[in-house]
């Protein structure tokens, strides 16, 4: 992604879990790319990995304690001076501390005194995540204006598995990233929504080796899962082509290959979303004709290859509009399209995007320009948003999970006033 320009000044506060080890990816991640980082454990963190290890990652001294180099300070400085704060992991205990106010170590002081961005990963055991006293200290956070994040599922320590897993620590990074570029990419605005995504291209079969596909990596619909989910909805991700990424910590992720077998679990589970957004490169034509065997080059140099008869692929954004003006979609819900483009004799990127908005129908359209080595594979994006009424948002170039925090602004002041059962 695109770094800031600016050298940021981050703290990573490291609670006492077994998690601990992964905040060392975390602070590589956040040194890489040229911030300054302060590491700051409690003292429970130090049990799991010591201090030396923190020290030297960050380059910077690590200590639990409020007295400790006293003449700066560091109790109301470290958290004043911060341009960013992730607490990962953040630990029931942790976050009972910081809701309640509490400064009894350097770390909870300076969650205190810092007015930057302030972001907690949580990570426990699942029955200490569902308690319900946990889970009012998180809602006690968020009305503070801190972002914390849902856990994941998974392995747990033992033989648990369940959520309460940590995030991977290149989710958790690629958030405090987007939070540096503009700290309020991360409302908690999305709480209760029912969020459909696709992601990723199509594969149509010509026979058992070879398909017609496309170029999509599908980054652009996994950072809109990411985002949404960090936002509070709870996001079902349809995932086609999207080669070695993973689902974002709180996402119900579905694989598909085809087509009409996206057709298929789109149609199927629209009914019970609040937003549909069609972020896969969706293939427009299949073989009529899928061989049972590989195809071969018949002999000879000047051998003819068969012809390919194509059909058409059913149109997924258009049938949605359809179905909502017959009621099988809910009347309120936003349904957000993508429009992948390239200029030609007829127009340029934009007037085919604006053609396109006006043909499907749907509440708003994301367009960007492709080609040349932009958007698809890239970690950077940029385009615009079309909306129905006529509005139209330049989207400047930036990380595509920037990207997809702005279009999420879009969709949130649209469902404005709509439903939220």
């Amino acid at each position: 992604m695109t770094a800031p320009a600016a050298r940021s000044r981050i703290v990573v506060g490291v609670g006492g879990g077994i998690a601990a080890y992964k905040a060392c990816s975390l602070i590589r991640h956040f040194t890489e790319a040229g911030h300054s980082v302060r590491v700051i454990p409690t003292r429970s963190a130090l049990e799991f990995v010591g201090a030396a290890t923190f020290e030297a990652l960050s380059g910077n001294p690590v200590t639990p304690e409020v007295f400790a180099d006293v003449e700066h300070v560091p109790h109301v400085r470290l958290g004043q001076e911060a341009d960013l704060v992730v607490v990962a992991p953040a630990t029931a205990d942790l976050m009972a501390r910081a809701a309640a106010g509490r400064a009894d170590d350097l770390l909870t002081a300076t969650l205190l005194t810092a007015r930057c961005p302030v972001v907690y990963a949580p990570a426990m055991h699942t029955e200490m995540w569902e308690h319900p006293a946990t889970q009012a200290n998180v809602a006690t956070l968020r009305a503070h204006g801190a972002t914390v994040l849902r856990p994941a599922s998974g392995r747990l320590t033992g033989r648990d598995s369940g959520a309460g897993r940590l995030p991977e620590p290149s989710e958790i990074g690629l958030l405090g990233d987007v939070l540096l570029e503009r700290p309020d990419a991360l409302p908690f605005d999305l709480a209760g929504r029912r969020v459909l995504i696709s992601a990723g291209g199509t594969r149509e079969p010509l026979d058992p080796v070879r398909f017609l596909g496309n170029r999509s990596s599908g980054k652009q619909g996994f950072a809109l899962a990411r985002a949404a989910t960090h936002r509070g909805a709870d996001v079902t991700l349809v995932a086609g082509t999207a080669t070695g990424l993973e689902a974002p910590s709180g996402v119900e992720r579905v694989d598909i290959t085809t087509a009409e077998q996206l057709s298929t679990e789109i149609t199927t589970r629209a009914a019970d979303a609040d937003v549909v957004i069609m972020a896969a490169a969706v293939a427009d034509f299949r073989p009529v004709h899928v061989a049972t065997a590989k195809i071969k080059k018949e002999p000879g140099a000047d051998a003819t290859p068969t012809p390919i008869e194509l059909a058409t692929n059913p149109d997924i954004l258009r049938g949605l509009v359809a179905a909502r003006s017959a009621g099988d979609v809910a009347a309120d819900t936003v349904i957000v399209g993508f429009a992948a483009e390239t200029g030609d004799e007829r127009g340029g990127v934009l007037d085919h995007g604006r053609e396109k908005l006006a043909r499907k129908g749907c509440d708003l359209l994301v367009v960007n320009a492709v080609g040349d080595g932009k958007a698809f594979g890239t970690d950077d994006n940029t385009g615009w948003v079309l909306a129905s009424t006529g509005a139209e948002t330049a989207l400047p170039l930036g990380s595509k999970t920037l990207m997809a925090s702005r279009i999420l602004d879009a969709v949130t002041a649209l469902l404005s006033g709509r439903r939220t059962d």
